[in-house]
């Protein structure tokens, strides 16, 4: 493609967790505005993105091996530009560890993304520029007029908030994003309100901490207030779903809030990170296992059909096998349907480098495979509770003569699928009887018409974005 056909087109790669993707839709958004157009071969664009994810380890790598290539690839009149969680992170260090970029833009002013593509190329020398500012306290104020969400299929991803102000030890979270900024409440409900008219089924509201919502705010049971005020401003949007709640902020009233709003689905993520009290001191995040089992006690009450998701760290630096022991225990006596087990990584800007006794790799690898086998169990016995029962699906792909779809329980990437013969309208709630469970995904029949054979195949199948 020619010069004059690549001025004003970008190439934009968003890598890490569904808050980033938020991110990189809201870039898109601005890029459109001023005139650019998206294309997926970065050979016909004239500006090239990586919004990149700096958690751990094995992002970071990720996120350097995808920009050298297109540092590796890039023509003459082409920009370079790392965006994102490891950029705010690292700063000039990525320039470093990739030449041949040519800017450099943090979290905290992804609005600016235009602006800065602006000024790379007016610059008169080939350093690359840098728009990293510490601060936040614009975030939710200064969106330039787009949507905070991310539409895949019939779901939205909704970010209510940016930051985090909780102190855990493993987490670099508060140094690339900063302090807790709460969105405005009524750039929320305009979001939800336009992607209602828009026919969105599911909203999936994320944050890095949804229950500290409104608290910069002066809002008392600020993410209850927020649902019910979602649920009223746009009522025909089947599916609410909350994800990342904080332990110690899942209140009696948020418990109420889910119960009693029929929009909202009956699964909650709660990521707990361990099981026993000492490592959860260590890791300086709440520590009161009394309160997780009185909690998860009072929502299964609240909701006998709830499916629960958390977070488990193994590993982590101290990690005994008596403490290890007591997570498996953990595991075991509250049942959790959904899991996900991870090995520590070490990140030596965060409190818990300074741990000395540090576990060995294959140490925590053999950890987390016990975790998972363990879980593994639990999880199909959960599925096989769902047999019999008549569950509304949301439909996201077909191919090889079967449709794929997620129940309630099911949140988006993370969780399991449904698997039904025939091919289902994309975007739909379509009632199945569940017929058959595996460890982690379910086999259904579509409710009206008659049985048909399904043959377990995934190849093929088309999950539209």
């Amino acid at each position: 493609m020619s010069k004059h056909k690549q001025k004003k087109h970008f190439y934009l790669l968003s890598l890490g967790c569904s808050k980033n993707t938020v991110d990189s839709e809201s870039m898109a958004a601005l890029l459109h505005k001023a005139g650019f157009a998206g294309v997926t071969d970065p050979d016909d664009a004239s500006v090239l993105i990586v919004n990149t994810c700096g958690f751990i380890e094995s992002a970071r790598q990720e996120s350097i091996g995808a920009l050298q290539e297109l540092a590796d690839l890039k023509q003459k009149n082409q920009l370079l530009i790392a965006a994102g969680c490891m950029a705010q992170r690292y700063g000039d260090e990525v320039v470093q560890w990739v030449p041949g970029i040519d800017g450099v833009i943090g979290t905290r002013r992804w609005m600016d993304i235009v602006p800065f593509v602006r000024k790379l190329r007016r610059r008169k020398h080939p350093e690359p520029l840098y728009h990293l500012p510490d601060e936040a306290t614009t975030v939710g104020l200064d969106e330039r007029g787009v949507l905070r969400t991310a539409v895949q299929g019939a779901s939205a991803y909704v970010k209510i908030s940016d930051g985090c102000r909780r102190p855990c030890a493993f987490c670099a979270i508060p140094q690339i994003k900063g302090t807790h900024v709460s969105r405005p409440l009524d750039s929320i409900i305009a979001e939800a309100a336009a992607l209602q008219a828009a026919g969105v089924q599911e909203l999936i509201l994320i944050a890095q901490d949804t229950t500290d919502y409104g608290h910069d705010l002066g809002l008392k049971n600020g993410t209850s207030h927020l649902l019910r005020t979602i649920a009223k401003a746009a009522p025909d949007i089947p599916w609410i779903r909350l994800m990342y709640a904080y332990p110690g902020y899942v209140t009696d009233e948020l418990i109420e809030t889910m119960a009693t709003l029929p929009q909202m689905v009956h699964y909650l993520d709660i990521p707990l990170q361990h099981g026993h009290r000492e490592t959860l001191k260590r890791m300086r995040r709440p520590a009161n296992i009394e309160w997780v089992y009185q909690t998860v006690d009072k929502l299964r009450s609240a909701m006998p059909d709830i499916a629960i998701r958390t977070t488990f760290i193994v590993g982590y630096p101290g990690e005994t096998d008596e403490e290890f022991a007591g997570l498996k225990q953990f595991v075991r006596d509250l049942q959790f349907d959904r899991f996900g087990a991870f090995t520590y990584s070490y990140e030596a800007s965060t409190p818990s480098a300074t741990v000395a006794w540090q576990v060995p790799e294959e140490v925590k690898e053999a950890r987390r495979d016990e975790l998972m086998q363990l879980q593994q169990a639990i999880s199909l016995a959960k599925n096989q509770a769902q047999v019999g029962r008549v569950l509304p699906v949301l439909v996201e792909g077909y191919g090889d003569g079967v449709s794929v779809g997620r129940t309630y329980r099911d949140a988006p990437e993370i969780d399991g699928l449904v698997i039904i013969p025939g091919e289902l309208p994309l975007g739909q709630l379509v009632p199945v009887r569940i017929d058959g469970a595996m460890t982690y995904d379910l086999t259904g029949q579509p409710e009206t018409g008659p049985a048909q054979p399904i043959t377990l195949s995934m190849s093929n199948i088309t999950i539209p974005l």
